[in-house]
């Protein structure tokens, strides 16, 4: 009777967790199969990466109508861990379609590069489904050293080893910070679940204890560090710079969308007893996030350097978001992160695919007259850029009105004037990439036959960026449902645990 019970305790506790251990199985795969695999044949470990990544996806739709603890009330699987389950596979399949051509072009190890990569979404995916701090810090870090390594992969780039170094070093510096703010946590409430750290935290002493102010503050960098807030955001453009180009998009999108996954469940979801606590240092790690941003993107001839202030100062425009602290701002951020997340993924495809076609694809002069030579490329690279910059009736605007709105309806007025401010100076650097492809001259380019994968991210992030803006309806009911699944778990959980206790 005991063994059975065990049994069915183990069924219960895997199968809703059964999309990261896809991940998993495919990581173990590819290692696998790739030990008995020439370079030369390595397109079949992208190819068994992707079909993982695609299926790892499916999966993850299963768990849209649950609501359930896994291991205890380690992991939280509801329509919230879906929609980020789905977010980041989706993204890192994408990354791994820009890699089929580029990791052989480039010598790079595959089996270390895709077994890395699948290691990294794994990451991603329990920061989503986190329901103590001790997961959050284990997804970070799985997350954080896979991507390390990767962004130092290309060992004959000097750059690319120096931009592992970079990250590594500080990425090591900010986990301190956060891993001590876990333990100040701890020491204040007793616990590391979410659910009884926001019940502890219904005491007004508690709540105001220095312990606990000083321990959210410590995590609020760690968090600050991955998301590239100011002023934790020196490491983002050499990082992005030196990487190879699919990590620096994996990074650009996949890391930042899985550090708003834990970010947002912890602040907007379990600690909202301490908006006022948190609310004001959001506010001003918005302002400084979004106007450091965009003004040295300004300046910036880099392409990848741009991107990666742009980067910066779209993780300020989320901040604008969470700063207002009411549902429907969190649910106005989910649905900016499926906008941003389409249009920077697209953009990368066009750097892989320029870069293929015998140019660095790093510099605004290697985009010169690309309109003339690849007016599909260059068509698709406005696009991401005219979404980026919020022009109707894109996926970016959408998500710029929906979350400015939210921070309206919270009060947060000046907020929103400066983040339309620094909405309106990104136009130029936006702007200025679209007229170099057009206006500019640029040297010849001999073009090559491009593989399915790369045509097919392309078509996907194409079609995704018009799609999510011109019919907004669905995804921003699947965001508000979301983020519903997330507030409403915790809100039943915390006054569950009250009425026990």
């Amino acid at each position: 009777m005991m063994a059975g019970s065990i049994i069915d305790a183990l069924e219960i506790s895997w199968r809703p967790v059964f999309a990261p251990v896809v991940v998993v199985l495919t990581a173990l795969a590819v290692m696998l199969v790739g030990s008995r695999l020439g370079e030369e044949e390595s397109e079949g470990l992208g190819w068994l990466s992707f079909g993982g990544l695609v299926l790892a996806t499916l999966c993850s739709l299963g768990a849209v109508g649950e609501h359930t603890l896994a291991f205890s009330g380690a992991l939280i699987v509801d329509y919230y861990t879906a929609f980020f389950y789905c977010l980041t596979a989706a993204c890192a399949a994408i990354v791994v379609l820009l890699s089929l051509d580029y990791v052989p072009a480039l010598a790079l190890p595959s089996t270390e590069y895709y077994t890395l990569l699948l290691m990294a979404t794994v990451g991603m995916m329990l920061m989503a489904a986190a329901g103590d701090l001790i997961i959050i810090f284990l997804g970070l870090e799985m997350m954080s050293i896979s991507v390390y390594v990767m962004a130092a992969i290309s060992r004959r780039d000097p750059r690319s080893s120096e931009a592992g170094l970079k990250y590594f070093l500080l990425g090591a510096f900010s986990t301190g910070f956060f891993l001590y703010g876990i333990a100040l946590l701890y020491g204040a409430t007793g616990s590391i679940k979410l659910e009884v750290i926001a019940r502890a935290l219904q005491t007004p002493a508690l709540a105001a204890s220095p312990l606990v102010l000083l321990g959210l503050a410590l995590m609020l960098i760690g968090f600050g560090f991955k998301v590239a807030a100011v002023p934790f955001h020196s490491w983002t453009p050499d990082a992005y710079e030196g990487a190879p180009t699919p990590v620096t998009a994996l990074m650009a999108v996949g890391v930042k969308s899985a550090a708003f996954a834990g970010f947002l469940r912890l602040l907007l979801v379990y600690l909202t007893v301490l908006h006022v606590q948190w609310g004001w240092a959001l506010w001003v790690l918005a302002a400084l996030t979004m106007t450091v941003g965009n003004l040295v993107a300004l300046a910036q001839d880099n392409i990848k350097r741009m991107l990666a202030y742009s980067a910066i100062a779209h993780a300020g425009y989320v901040l604008v978001g969470m700063t207002a602290g009411s549902a429907a701002a969190g649910a106005a951020v989910l649905y900016y992160l499926l906008g941003y997340a389409c249009a920077n993924l697209g953009a990368f495809a066009v750097l892989v695919a320029v870069e293929r076609a015998g140019q660095p694809g790093t510099t605004l002069t290697d985009l010169g007259a690309l309109a003339k030579d690849q007016p599909m490329l260059a068509a698709a690279m406005a696009l991401f850029m005219l979404s980026l910059m919020g022009l109707p009736p894109l996926a970016g605007f959408v998500g710029k009105f929906y979350v400015f709105s939210a921070a309206i309806q919270a009060g947060y007025v000046y907020l929103v004037v400066l983040a339309a401010l620094n909405s309106a100076v990104s136009t130029y650097y936006y702007a200025r990439v679209i007229a170099v492809m057009y206006v500019s001259e640029g040297a010849e380019r001999k073009l090559r036959p491009r593989g399915p994968g790369l045509l097919a991210a392309l078509a996907v992030a194409v079609v995704a960026t018009i799609l999510i803006g011109v019919y907004p309806r669905p995804y921003v009911e699947m965001a508000a449902g979301a983020y519903a699944s997330a507030a409403g778990f915790a809100r039943a959980g915390v006054k569950a645990a009250f009425l026990s206790h």
